[in-house]
């Protein structure tokens, strides 16, 4: 098959959990014999992607927030486009706040999902029409519910079965202002009447969506998020410094401050002497004055020799990450519809220590490689780590449940094959 995904970007100044998925579908997809082609939009998927150089870069971020601000960018000569869209301009915008932040962009979420009825009917007849001219697709996925305003105008021009994941919408729309929120979420029910099926990366969060978009069960079918266990060195909490991790990007939301605290909290009990806490996964301009609170914190409990930051974290520095701790914790403040650090923890043994919230609770029953905690609090967050800590057996029985219920339940070429098996039924009833 000739399969196409549209993907959102995060231009790599942050761990992006939607991006990471998409990719490692994307190379799971390749493996099995098809032809798949990354379609970007707004931003580069990652700091560093050679495979889609050739590829544009749709919707540009920087320009598609000038022309819905301000109309007059909307009869700007082409020029002017090609230089928002340059690559030193998409490497500023990615460091920048309004990137990741919902909060003022109630119009414009309002007005992708209106698609070819939107201000940005222009920038969605120029990826049709060239997804129609340089592709030729059998199947379109799109990588999220926002951008269900593509989808009819894809399926009018290239006339293919359309497919749409389902992964945290809401954290996206639950900040905004109560009567855009209703609009919103009314929109995407009417607009995934476009889509051929709904794909929810975990049986809790498509529940979730099923009542937020009125969806009837039979629209939407759960896979859940799946790695290739040999993309990461499985190691042995048995020997290893006994170091919490934090993977993933360091804000107040992802509850990067409540690791921060109860990191405090347990180097005040005795027998933690030698523990650090080691954190990865990015942040943008927005979370910079948050991340200097954190540090300060720590230096006014004599703890930053004993925390350290991995600037990088794709590639083989996630690896080296996890050579350096025997557990991590995210404990995002809402919980999220799956968790990929979750799998990477796990994948390299490392036990996983997460509130009892959103669909964390489903991937740690499934994998048996972590514990969860209830309230989501610093303290009862460190007095998790320090039982844990104190038992280094069973760590080690996690690590190895863990990484052999990921290679089970959460291998990618299973589920890849779901995904066909899906793509080959919608292509067959079209």
């Amino acid at each position: 098959m000739n399969i196409i995904q549209i993907i959102p970007g995060s231009g790599g100044s942050f761990y992006c959990g939607n991006c990471l998925r998409d990719s490692k579908y994307f190379n799971a997809l390749r493996a099995e014999g098809h032809q798949v082609t990354k379609i970007p939009m707004y931003l580069p998927l990652f700091a560093d992607e050679h495979d889609i150089s050739e590829i544009p870069i749709f919707y540009g971020a920087i320009s598609l927030y000038l022309k819905q601000v301000y109309p007059i960018f909307r009869k700007a000569p082409k020029w002017v486009d090609n230089l928002l869209n340059s690559k030193p301009m998409m490497k500023m915008a990615a460091s920048m706040a309004g990137s990741t932040n919902a909060k003022g962009l109630e119009d414009m979420t309002l007005s992708m999902l209106l698609g070819e009825q939107g201000n940005q009917k222009e920038e969605l007849d120029h990826m049709v029409n060239w997804i129609a001219e340089h592709c030729k697709p059998d199947i379109i996925h799109i990588s999220n519910a926002l951008l269900l305003g593509l989808a009819k105008r894809l399926k009018e021009k290239i006339g293919v079965p359309v497919v749409c994941s389902l992964q945290d919408e809401d954290v996206w729309i639950d900040p905004m202002q109560p009567h855009f929120q209703e609009k919103i979420w009314n929109l995407m029910h009417e607009r995934a009447e476009d889509v051929d099926k709904l794909v929810s990366v975990s049986h809790f969060f498509a529940d979730i969506m099923k009542k937020r978009m009125k969806l009837p069960d039979e629209k939407v079918k759960t896979i859940h998020i799946g790695v290739d266990a040999n993309d990461y060195q499985y190691v042995s909490t048995n020997g290893k410094p006994r170091n919490v991790g934090y993977i993933s990007r360091m804000c107040h939301k992802d509850g990067f401050d409540i690791v921060v605290d109860a990191f405090i909290e347990l180097k005040e009990k005795p027998g933690f002497e030698d523990v650090k806490l080691i954190a990865t996964g990015g942040y943008t301009g927005d979370d910079a004055q948050f991340l200097k609170e954190q540090k300060q914190k720590l230096k006014a409990n004599n703890l930053l020799d004993h925390f350290e930051i991995s600037p990088d974290f794709e590639g083989k520095s996630v690896n080296d990450f996890f050579k350096k701790v025997v557990l991590i914790s995210v404990p995002v403040r809402i919980g999220e519809a799956f968790g990929m650090y979750l799998l990477e923890s796990m994948a390299s043994g490392v036990p996983v220590v997460q509130p009892a919230l959103g669909a964390f609770p489903e991937i740690i029953e499934i994998s048996d490689g972590g514990v969860n905690y209830m309230p989501n609090s610093p303290e009862k967050l460190a007095e998790t780590w320090a039982a844990l800590l104190s038992k280094p057996e069973k760590l080690e029985k996690l690590s190895r449940d863990g990484y052999e219920g990921t290679k089970k339940h959460f291998n990618i070429h299973n589920h890849t094959n779901e995904i066909i098996e899906l793509y080959e039924n919608l292509r067959s009833s079209s």
